[in-house]
């Protein structure tokens, strides 16, 4: 048997134990083959990547899916970067001017029924705590029924909208009510991309700044609803003539239905649209019983709120610019509110005005004034009106009349102090001297029964002689010695003017002023003509002072506006304190001789009033103006018919005004006076005067008694008088005894140099020519005994045009009397008067 024979390459230094020697691996090692193509393994039994084979047509134009990641990527991180910059640079800007922009509302004293807005944005801003539930749900039903639990952002719609605005695919909804608050409040309506970009940040900062209430609030105070109504408290004005808070579901539902389409969805403006505008408001009543805010029978119950008529855009036409201008006059006169602040608007007003009075004021200048103008006579394109009432007890102004249209006339004819009074400032001289214990010449008490002597142009004394001031009496009439309620009866110039002269002018003055009539009055001058009221008061001035009489000599200063706010928040009004003007029987007194006014004097127009009533008539210079001053217990009113030239607004004289030879208190203003008063208090209790009056003991007649001199040589009829009644007397000083007077009274004359200047005064009322004077003592008869009686003459023959030398300028030639001050009221239009 043969042995194997020893391998080649062992090492003979080294032999196992099978006698082989140890392989040395390091010089055995193979060297390595070359890589097999085509991934052959190698020897080792490894498998070899391929080659990627290079992309060719096609195939090179589609992005790898690395390409896919890295771009995807890549956008994720412009996405943020870009998010992180524009939260950072966009910030919350201030409201545009037009969301902000209010207009002030002026109520009437219900604070509930809109008398006028002004300015041009139609929009009274109202916190959410005033608009209802249903109301606020009905919104939501409409633009964003899960607001309050959704974010501010609503992602598909905001691109949605984004690329149709992109691509000119117009207008795209579906925004979330914050967006939408975002655009109306601090954007705009425009359709870019920019302005859609600020809305997304804003929006999310602004849900991060403020409550969901807060952005619900703003939205509704922002949002248009069409007919220039923006916000829900002006459309629900607009729409159903009401507050927010006393619409219903229904009517709700309606507005709420409007926000997205407000021009074509006003069913009454588009009746067309009916069948659409009922399923939209349907769609909002489905989304309230989705949402368990209405309940599916009430949901059944309801019936479609056909909203009000469109209303013209009228803003101040009518009486309601006179109000307004009344109303911003008084708030800056007593520093409540200023001109400039007015202005930024959103104020709410509430007025004094009674809407009641208010349309009875108007019905009655309407019927008794401009009802009987005509184009064709020249005086009556000059006729101008005003009015106003004040509450007696509280000194509200409950009615303002201030002309035809305030877009036709702008000066307001209730607040003007150019027009002279008159004789509606005689009572104030006969307050004066019952308030101060005056007494005459001969130191006789004058009360009621005093008597004067009433003759034409007689010169007023004072205690150290003559004046030089001898006013003449309407229609140049002699009246003899008459009592000073006579005299109130007639308007007779020549008594009035020498019992201003006895009380002393500046009493005079001062009791005015305390009674109502403003310091600042235009020609209020402390001289004897001060009686026959050259003064220009305004209608609401000299309706505040016969308040203060009708209240018994209490005064208030008169007020228009009862509350005013901004944002809901009261601002404060000033305190109105009443005070004592004159003691209650100075004024009841005063109040005892109006009413024989009406009753039998210059004013018994005024009894168709079907009330009892007090009142004084009044003309001023050349008939530019005819005012009746009147008062019931429970209501004091003044009206006023002016004559102006209504392109140059020179006053013009009312002759031939209204187809009457004269205008006087006693016609149109009295019959105005008395149909409003009708009215206005139709439906309330008659109530009667409770007066304290002290009326005097009756002196003797000079005339019949033969006394050749007449009272001012007559003893004193009454002796000397005790002080009267001070119970009500809060002010000492205005009501001091007569011997308190007396003491400390220097009587001096005017001066002749005062006397001459002193402004002519307004005729008593009722003009009409006059006979060749013949003093009533040598007649043989009383003057109160006349074949006809003065206020039973009929007659008013004056004709305008002419003048008699010594008179003032205009006053027309004489001819045949036609009784004293006003006619007694008669009627004008009396077929029996020329």
């Amino acid at each position: 048997m043969s042995q194997e024979p020893p391998q080649d390459g062992g090492d003979p230094g080294q032999q196992g134990s099978q006698g082989w020697a140890p392989r040395d691996h390091s010089a055995a090692a193979p060297t390595p083959a070359p890589q097999p193509p085509n991934g052959a393994k190698d020897p080792e039994g490894r498998r070899k990547r391929p080659k990627r084979p290079k992309r060719t047509g096609w195939r090179r134009a589609v992005p790898t899916w690395r390409m896919v990641l890295g771009g995807v990527l890549l956008l994720a991180l412009l996405l943020v970067g870009g998010f992180i910059a524009g939260y950072q640079i966009v910030d919350i800007p201030a409201a545009n001017a037009t969301a902000t922009a209010q207009s002030n509302v002026y109520l009437y004293a219900d604070g509930k029924t809109v008398i006028a807005r002004d300015g041009e944005i139609n929009r009274e801003n109202i916190p959410l705590r005033r608009i209802p539930r249903t109301i606020q749900h009905a919104v939501l039903a409409a633009e964003d029924r899960d607001f309050y639990s959704e974010n501010a952002i609503d992602i598909k719609a905001t691109l949605r909208a984004g690329w149709n605005t992109v691509t000119g695919k117009g207008r795209q909804g579906g925004s979330t009510i914050t967006q939408q608050y975002v655009k109306n409040y601090y954007l705009g309506q425009e359709q870019t991309v920019v302005r859609k970009a600020k809305e997304f940040f804003i929006s999310i900062k602004l849900d991060r700044e403020q409550s969901k209430d807060e952005i619900l609030e703003g939205y509704l105070n922002t949002s248009y609803f069409g007919r220039n109504a923006y916000g829900i408290q002006a459309a629900s004005h607009a729409y159903y003539g009401k507050d927010v808070e006393d619409l219903d579901a229904g009517e709700g539902a309606y507005l709420a239905s409007l926000l997205n389409a407000p021009s074509s969805n006003d069913v009454v403006a588009h009746p067309e649209n009916k069948k659409a505008i009922l399923a939209r408001w349907d769609y909002v009543l489905d989304g309230m019983v989705e949402h368990h805010w209405l309940t599916p029978d009430d949901r059944d119950a309801m019936t479609f709120p056909v909203p009000g008529k469109v209303k013209p855009a009228t803003a101040l036409s009518g009486q309601r610019g006179y109000i307004v201008q009344a109303v911003d006059h008084y708030l800056a006169a007593n520093k409540i509110l200023d001109e400039k602040t007015l202005a930024t608007g959103g104020y709410r007003i509430t007025t004094t005005l009674q809407k009641k009075k208010q349309d009875a004021l108007v019905e009655a200048v309407k019927d008794n004034v401009l009802s009987r103008t005509s184009d064709e006579r020249d005086a009556d394109r000059n006729v101008r009106a005003g009015g106003a009432s004040v509450d007696p007890g509280t000194g509200h102004v409950v009615a303002l009349y201030g002309g035809v249209d305030y877009t036709r006339q702008f000066v307001n004819n209730a607040t003007r102090r150019d027009y002279q009074v008159g004789s509606t400032f005689k009572p104030f001289v006969l307050a004066a001297a019952l308030a101060n214990g005056s007494t005459t010449q001969k130191d006789r008490a004058i009360t009621p029964n005093t008597r004067y002597d009433g003759t034409n142009e007689r010169t007023v004394q004072s205690a150290t002689g003559s004046t030089d001031y001898s006013p003449a009496n309407e229609d140049d009439v002699d009246y003899g010695h008459i009592t000073v309620r006579e005299a109130t009866d007639k308007s007779v110039n020549a008594v009035y003017a020498q019992m201003a002269q006895d009380v002393g002018p500046q009493e005079v003055k001062d009791t005015a002023i305390a009674l109502g009539i403003p310091q600042d009055t235009p020609d209020l001058t402390a001289s004897p003509s001060i009686a026959l009221g050259p003064a220009t008061a305004s209608v609401v001035d000299m309706a505040s002072a016969y308040a203060t009489l009708a209240d018994h000599g209490r005064q208030r200063p008169h007020t228009l506006v009862s509350r005013i706010s901004k944002n809901a928040e009261e601002l404060d009004l000033p305190e109105r304190t009443t005070r004592r003007a004159v003691s209650r029987e100075a004024a009841d007194t005063t109040t005892s001789v109006l009413r024989s006014v009406v009753d039998g004097g210059t004013g018994t127009a005024a009894q168709g009033s079907g009330r009892p009533a007090a009142g004084k008539t009044g003309t001023a210079e050349e008939d530019k103006a005819a005012w009746f001053a009147g008062y019931t217990p429970d209501l004091a009113t003044v009206i006023a018919v002016m004559g102006q030239d209504p392109e140059t607004g020179v006053q013009k004289p009312l002759y031939g005004a209204l187809g009457l030879a004269r205008m006087n208190g006693g016609g149109a203003p009295a019959e105005t006076w008395a149909d409003y008063t009708r009215a206005a208090l139709e439906g309330s209790p008659v109530q009667d005067f409770d007066l304290r009056a002290d009326e005097g003991p009756e002196e003797p007649d000079p005339d019949e008694s033969g006394d050749p001199d007449g009272s001012d040589d007559t003893e004193e009829a009454g002796g000397t008088r005790k002080p009267r009644d001070r119970e009500d007397t809060d002010e000492p000083g205005t009501t001091d005894s007569r011997e308190e007077r007396r003491g400390t009274r220097t009587r001096t004359p005017d001066s002749p140099s005062e006397a001459s200047r002193a402004p002519e005064e307004p005729r008593s009322d009722t003009p009409a020519a006059a006979p060749p004077r013949t003093d009533v003592r040598d007649r043989g008869t009383d003057a109160r005994d006349r074949g006809t009686d003065a206020r039973d003459r009929g007659t008013d023959a004056r004709a305008p045009g002419t003048q008699r030398p010594g008179k003032e300028p205009g006053r027309p030639a004489a001819g045949p009397p036609a009784g004293p001050d006003d006619s007694d009221g008669q009627d004008p239009r009396d077929p029996a008067r020329p």
